[in-house]
């Protein structure tokens, strides 16, 4: 028996939620008595694995094949239910993102196990299984048990963190049998922008929304989010405005994010934005308004004008900084 943990390779890479989804199961392994293995699959090299050793992973099964470098949600599906099965895991942990919304649901079905998505901590009881999920957007933990024999859990990003226990790791060639490695999807080009932090991944985001009255005022964001080695994102009415990319968008109908800190500025905080962001663990709102509801749930607040306070605030952390 095992805990088995998909491990995210995204060109090559493998990102934070990674190594704390195998510091979460290094956890659950503690309490279960249960060995940790990983499946990544895409061509990967073995020097970008051994980074995983650090969290407690002992063993990584690697799908090193370039027909599944682009991800076909069926096909990785077949390839993780092999996994299982070759590992007999009881225990499967995805990352509560686009990629484990779509593959553990399937996996599910197919092996006939219980998924608990949004998992905001370690389980609280055993015997029964029990664990807390994030619940009505954000606004309440839910207590759910789970009875099936095997279990499928995503944790939230950051809701557990990185704990380092090193390890020795041994990376074994994992050959799943798919008659069906190419997708109904042809993708003719791909263009991705150089450079910048990944939302998902950034431990500080920058967001704005119309209250910066215009998509040239967002260049104040950008240099803070570049002080802060942090992320830019923004809310919907941006995104549909055309002032910031789509991808920027974070809501219940955009990205769920939880970084430790998210800047909101001029954000009203309409309960659909909220709800993607009630993961942060600090939330800082700068608003004209306030009576805006996003002070309702921020931890630090301040009335006024984003396009007078952001320039300086970027101003007095340059200089904070650069005594550091």
């Amino acid at each position: 028996m095992s805990i088995l943990v998909y491990i995210r390779n995204v060109n090559g890479k493998i990102k934070k939620q990674s190594l704390e989804l195998t510091s979460y199961a290094q956890a659950l392994s503690e309490s279960l008595d249960l060995p940790i293995v990983g499946i990544v699959i895409g061509e990967i090299a073995e020097e970008e694995l051994q980074a995983l050793k650090l969290y407690g992973m002992k063993r990584v099964l690697r799908v090193n094949d370039a027909q599944y470098n682009k991800r076909v949600n069926r096909v990785y599906t077949k390839i993780i239910e092999q996994a299982v099965i070759e590992t007999d895991a009881k225990y499967i942990l995805f990352p509560d993102n686009n990629q484990g919304k779509a593959i553990a649901p399937r996996l599910s079905v197919r092996i006939k196990a219980g998924f608990v998505p949004h998992v905001m901590d370690l389980p609280h009881s055993y015997e029964p299984f029990m664990v807390y999920k994030r619940a009505f957007t954000g606004k309440a933990l839910a207590s759910v048990q789970v009875n099936t024999d095997r279990k499928i859990l995503t944790p939230m990003l950051n809701s557990f963190g990185l704990r380092e226990n090193p390890v020795d790791l041994t990376i074994e060639d994992f050959v799943p049998e798919i008659d069906e490695p190419q997708s109904r999807l042809n993708v003719v080009n791909k263009e991705l922008e150089a450079g910048g932090v990944s939302l998902m991944d950034a431990d500080i985001v920058v967001s704005g929304g119309r209250g910066l009255r215009s998509a040239e005022n967002f260049s104040i964001l950008e240099e803070l989010a570049n002080t802060l080695g942090a992320a830019t994102a923004c809310s919907r009415p941006v995104a549909d405005d055309g002032w910031r990319p789509a991808n920027e968008h974070v809501g219940q109908t955009g990205k769920i994010i939880a970084p430790n800190v998210y800047f909101a500025i001029g954000i009203s905080g309409a309960i659909q934005h909220v709800a993607g962001v009630s993961g942060a663990k600090c939330i800082v709102a700068i608003n004209t308004d306030g009576d805006a509801p996003i002070f309702d749930v921020a931890d630090y607040g301040l009335v006024g004008d984003g396009l007078k306070i952001v320039p300086e605030l970027n101003s007095l952390l340059k200089e904070v900084l650069a005594d550091k």
